[in-house]
């Protein structure tokens, strides 16, 4: 305890030199809660919006669905369920398809739901800005850009085209769920003209299924044990496709780079602390000729670094936390979100980004008072460790 006390003092003595050390940790903390914060945000606004809007927290298909998207991979019945975790189900059958307005065409994927089944999984029924949700046959819903881009109103009619079938529709409303594949591509119409721009044969291509959040995949885990042969279940990772892999591929970037952060920070706290025993071997020269050891002086430089980290600690957690305390409640990323979504309509990106806020990011970053404090043992320490007081104290 007097150790303790003595590096304390020693901390409050230089205080210039401790605010300096102070505020290179309070930087590199608040850096460091605010990007993990940021990331781990970014991935939840992605599980978002592909589990409540673009696919489903869950979905189960055929294997050969899962390989070629074709509908005639789909199935003409439902597969068997039994896992007490699943909420809810229900089929959907998508197929490519060209659509058609009176002033311009596009092609793009067909989504056929059951309208109240689809009411009970995803939230993008719960979307419609402009007109109504689907009711029955012969009506279709469409995501608002995608509306723009086709020069279609509620009310008017929209032509689809498969290889097989064609269906004028009436256009009765019209999605702003603020995700991109939904504004720019979505195109919902009820299950039984789906079936029909199929061909006939086909009951569904695969099943949506709502299942807690965090249990997506144990859940595809748990079903791939009891499903029947040729049918694969998948969670909502599985399910992210090219976007997956950029998301991780940051964090693969991200958190070595933030380690080469800590670790240059640790040093510049070092390299003062090292200038700093430098300045004062005369003082541990006559600490250690009235009976303190070589080695509890080394402890005590190492004590002094990492206090005066650790008040940098206290300050950058303090500042960081209210960062992600305002960031995760504000839509401070929304214009960022908005731009990114126009530039890529197609990756499944919501126009909204909230940062997260977890306790545990605090170890990461108190993981820089104790780097700091081991380089100070291992480098200004040893300065102390290789003293001679006897030269020191007479002045030599």
């Amino acid at each position: 305890m007097s150790l303790l006390r003595l590096a304390w003092r020693n901390v409050l003595r230089q205080r210039r030199r401790t605010a300096l050390l102070s505020l290179v940790v309070v930087y590199v903390t608040v850096a460091v809660l605010f990007m993990f914060g940021f990331l781990d945000g970014y991935g939840e606004s992605l599980v978002e919006a592909y589990a409540q809007y673009v696919e489903a927290p869950v979905v189960v298909a055929r294997e050969a669905w899962w390989e070629d998207p074709d509908p005639e991979n789909g199935f003409p019945s439902l597969p068997p369920l039994a896992h007490p975790l699943v909420q809810a189900a229900t089929p959907r059958l998508s197929l490519y398809a060209l659509f058609r307005s009176p002033y311009r065409m596009q092609g793009g994927v067909v989504l056929g739901v059951d309208p109240e089944g689809e009411k009970a999984l995803s939230r993008v029924p719960s979307k419609v800005g402009e007109g109504r949700w689907l009711q029955g046959p012969g009506e279709v819903v469409l995501g608002y850009r995608l509306a723009e881009r086709l020069d279609v109103r509620v009310g008017e009619r929209l032509v689809v085209e498969t290889g097989k079938e064609a269906l004028g529709l009436q256009v009765v409303g019209l999605v702003r769920a603020g995700v991109g594949n939904v504004d720019f591509g979505g195109v919902y119409v009820h299950l039984e003209d789906a079936r029909r721009l199929a061909g006939g044969g086909v009951g569904a291509t695969h099943l949506a299924l709502r299942v807690p959040r965090g249990r997506e995949e144990g859940v595809a885990k748990a079903l791939n044990q009891v499903l029947p042969e040729g049918f694969r279940a998948k969670g909502v990772w599985e399910l992210m496709g090219p976007i997956r892999a950029d998301y991780e591929g940051s964090r693969l970037f991200y958190v070595p780079l933030l380690g080469l952060f800590m670790l240059l920070a640790a040093v510049a706290v070092v390299s003062t602390t090292y200038v700093s025993v430098r300045e004062r071997l005369r003082e541990f020269a006559v600490a250690e000729s009235l009976g303190l050891s070589p080695a509890r002086l080394a402890g005590q430089v190492a004590l002094e670094a990492a206090l005066a980290s650790g008040l940098g600690l206290l300050a950058g957690l303090l500042l960081g936390y209210a960062l992600l305390g305002y960031t995760s409640t504000h839509d401070v990323f929304g214009p960022l979100m908005r731009l990114s979504v126009e530039l890529l309509p197609e990756a499944g990106l919501s126009e909204h980004l909230y940062t997260s806020i977890r306790p545990v990011y605090a170890l990461y970053a108190s993981l820089l008072v104790g780097l700091s404090a081991l380089l100070a043992l291992l480098f200004p320490g040893r300065l102390v460790l290789r003293l001679d007081p006897s030269r020191y104290v007479k002045g030599e």
